[in-house]
């Protein structure tokens, strides 16, 4: 999961997949010019976080319905 620290979507995607028992890995990609790099290649250049990927396949931005970020 590609987020930004302070960004309210993000820490509700970590909350939920905390409380569901699902692993996860978190990317900073506010504050690292090459995880930014590398999630905007997965996403086609869409900036929203959170970017969730899957075994390193890019599944969606934004969190919530309809998804924000």
């Amino acid at each position: 999961m590609y987020v930004s620290p302070s960004c309210p979507y993000c820490r509700a995607a970590r909350e939920h997949y905390d409380r569901v028992g699902t692993p996860y890995t978190v990317y900073d990609a506010a504050n690292d010019p090459q995880l930014r790099e590398r999630m905007l290649a997965l996403t086609g250049g869409d900036p929203t976080v959170p970017a969730i990927t899957v075994n390193g396949k890019y599944v969606r931005s934004g969190w919530g319905s309809p998804p924000r970020g």
